[in-house]
């Protein structure tokens, strides 16, 4: 039974929509735009974020690796920060973002203890521009642009187009046709939070070359050359 001001779970529920994300790792570079275009959008503070993307260097020289984790708000169809908001100020609308009200807030942080992704902050009470401060803030899938048919900042910066935003209810969108097409995860759900935004990871052997020798001969030569040169022809498990 929901508790607080949630709404039903949309998901698959004919007539209505089920906003949601999917972020496909493989085609993540870091640029970090996705941060930039929510910092503009916003105008974030210094010091908080509505969006990261945690970076992880994996390997030893010269055989090393970088992953990148975009996180943001998983506007959850079981959202713990709307049951614990004492106040109301959190509440889940019925196509599925979970939005704040500020004017109810009392930056009391239940909310931010109850989130399981680490997706909220404070917002600091001094801001020179923008009069919103002292308050609980976090991503809302850009819902003022989504009503105006608009994709989320993040989205529509995306250099890699790693982040698809959609309607999953709709079986035409790329949201829906993505998850439907390739296995995907979403974080911690063992929570029971039903997050909404769907990771596709990459594959270890387009990633990872101890798992996939170079196919061309062009590749096949430059590869050898690299780990001639680096002492590494071990890495292709001695395919080389």
């Amino acid at each position: 039974m929901p508790v607080g001001l949630q709404a039903e779970p949309s998901l698959g529920v004919p007539g209505k929509k089920r906003w949601a994300m999917v972020v496909d790792l493989r085609r993540c570079i870091g640029c970090m735009a996705c941060v930039c275009a929510d910092k503009a959008e916003y105008d974030v503070p210094l010091g908080v974020w509505r969006t990261i993307v945690k970076v992880k260097d994996t390997g030893h020289y010269p055989n090393t690796k970088r992953h990148f984790m975009p996180r943001l708000c998983n506007h959850c169809d079981n959202p713990p920060c709307v049951r614990n908001c004492p106040t109301e100020a959190t509440y889940k609308h019925e196509d599925g973002f979970v939005l704040q009200r500020y004017e109810r807030c009392i930056a009391c942080r239940t909310c931010i203890a109850a989130c399981p992704y680490n997706a909220r902050h404070v917002l600091p009470k001094n801001r020179d521009r923008v009069k919103i401060g002292g308050v609980v803030d976090k991503c809302t899938f850009c819902s003022h642009r989504v009503e105006k048919g608009l994709a989320p900042a993040c989205v529509q910066t995306c250099l890699g187009r790693s982040r698809i935003f959609g309607d999953l209810n709709d079986p035409d969108s790329e949201v829906s046709k993505l998850v439907a097409r390739h296995k995907t995860v979403v974080l911690k759900p063992e929570k029971g939070t039903r997050p909404q935004v769907y990771y596709i990871k990459p594959e270890r052997a387009q990633t990872e070359q101890v798992f996939a020798a170079p196919q061309s001969y062009a590749a096949r030569s430059d590869s050898e050359a690299f780990y001639k040169h680096n002492r590494g022809s071990k890495f292709f498990s001695g395919v080389l």
